[in-house]
């Protein structure tokens, strides 16, 4: 048995000796470098699914950083509950908004940062506060998920109708406006989570969209600055590292400064286990696939990498995704269901490690990067995926629960929106009209 599956605190949630910055800071860093890591990959991908499946790695990184042995049980479902709260804000557009910080008016530069500071912050609370309910859940106080599932597509369809059919409201015309449905679930879920005093849950919530929401504001503040320095690098991918990052960083807080019931360690029903098993193991990873490494897309890709004909090396790539996610999925489920493994920290770590390889192999995949080093950025992964995997064992759990103190949140928030501002004024006086620049207000 490894040393790891022995580690939790004699009560868990309670606080131990020592300070909690030094305890909770390594854990911090791994969290951030995982989620930050994943989103990174995930603009491979876009949309729903790659969004998705970063934001289980973000999770599975969560609890086991966390190192309590009563979450192992319930790993898979907490993953796939932050997995589909971070998922869904891949609706949202938000191209054009970051065209507006390449602006060089004052007006359209802030306006830009802060409505990434939104769509971010809304990817951060949906994952972050469905992460804290499903680690809430108890037989003592069960979630209500076809209640909460129920309100959240009501609040997505009541708000984008008033705010973008009646009201007019737009935050990125002509493009979607979904972001305003994304918003309506973020009001239904913490309505949720007040009427059932979820208030750890709800501190996930809040810091996840703080860390996501400037996450996504300084990552674009380093895209334009590094454009307009003309460092040849892929700036954008540095952008979708930062919300990644800072959301990580922040749901990890949130969870670590919160107060968690003890949940059962008994041999969980392997029933229970199928669902969020599929999902994460087979559904999330099939989608990538099916999404994203069409045979046109490939062809593009590899074609210019090569001085042969394309199309062996294309449908090689795609079949071997393919297979991967398949056989992948299958041993997961042979694991964990057809045998009934007990679920334990060993086991946990191992499927997070293979999780997160896979999803780093797919990125070098699909960019060609292992037919040419022109995406640098792409063995910086690999770095980052070896670091976490050392280190995620060592980082020692340091629970500091704080209670929900509004006062200082708005302070904090002020903060940030004043921080966001200064931001700009920095882009403004940095550099001439940029090419791809937009204008929401003349």
């Amino acid at each position: 048995m490894d040393t790891n599956d022995l580690i939790t605190s004699t009560h868990p949630g309670v606080v131990q000796s020592g300070s909690p910055g030094k305890r909770l800071l390594p854990g911090l860093l791994l969290a951030g470098m995982s989620l930050g890591t994943a989103w990174a990959i995930r603009g491979q991908f876009g949309h729903e699914q790659g969004a998705a499946w970063a934001g289980s790695i973000g999770a599975l990184s969560v609890v086991l950083i966390a190192k309590r042995a009563d979450w192992y049980n319930k790993a898979f479902k907490v993953t796939l509950a932050a997995a589909l709260g971070w998922g869904i804000g891949g609706i949202m557009s938000y191209g054009k908004i970051v065209g507006f910080g390449r602006a060089t008016d004052f007006g359209n530069v802030y306006y830009g940062l802060m409505m990434l500071f939104v769509v971010g912050g809304l990817h951060g609370f949906l994952g972050g506060g469905l992460f804290g309910l499903a680690l809430s859940d108890s037989p003592a106080r069960r979630v209500k998920w076809h209640q909460l599932i129920i309100e959240l597509v009501v609040g997505a369809l009541l708000l984008y109708f008033f705010l973008v059919e009646q009201w007019g409201w737009l935050m990125t015309p002509p493009r979607s406006e979904l972001w305003a449905a994304c918003l309506g679930m973020a009001l239904a879920l913490s309505w949720y989570m007040a009427r059932h005093n979820q208030s750890s849950a709800f501190r996930v919530a809040i810091f996840g969209g703080l860390g996501g929401g400037f996450g996504f504001a300084f990552g674009n503040f380093l895209q334009v600055l590094g454009n307009a320095a003309a460092i040849p690098f892929n700036f954008w991918n540095v952008m979708e590292y930062s919300i990644g990052f800072f959301g990580g960083v922040g749901m990890a807080y949130g969870t670590f400064t919160s107060l968690w019931p003890t949940a059962t360690t008994d041999q969980v029903k392997r029933n229970s286990i199928l669902f969020p098993l599929l999902m994460l193991a087979l559904v999330i990873p099939f989608v990538v696939w099916e999404q994203s490494f069409e045979r046109k897309r490939l062809m593009e890709t590899f074609t210019p990498l090569l001085s042969s004909d394309a199309g062996p090396v294309s449908q090689t790539v795609q079949l071997l995704v393919m297979a991967l996610v398949l056989v992948t999925a299958g041993i997961w489920i042979r694991k964990y269901y057809a045998e009934q493994a007990s679920l334990s920290y060993t086991g946990i770590r191992l499927f997070f490690l293979s999780h997160f390889s896979l999803y780093t192999l797919l990125s070098l995949l699909i960019t060609g990067a292992f037919l040419s080093p022109y995406r640098p950025e792409q063995y910086i992964y690999l770095v980052n995926l070896l670091i976490i995997g050392l280190l995620i064992g060592k980082a020692r759990h340091g629970f500091s629960p704080h209670g929900i103190k509004a006062g200082k949140w708005a302070t904090g928030l002020a903060i940030v929106v004043i921080f966001i501002a200064i931001l700009a004024m920095i882009l403004i006086n940095s550099h001439e009209e940029m090419t791809g620049a937009q204008r929401r207000f003349e």
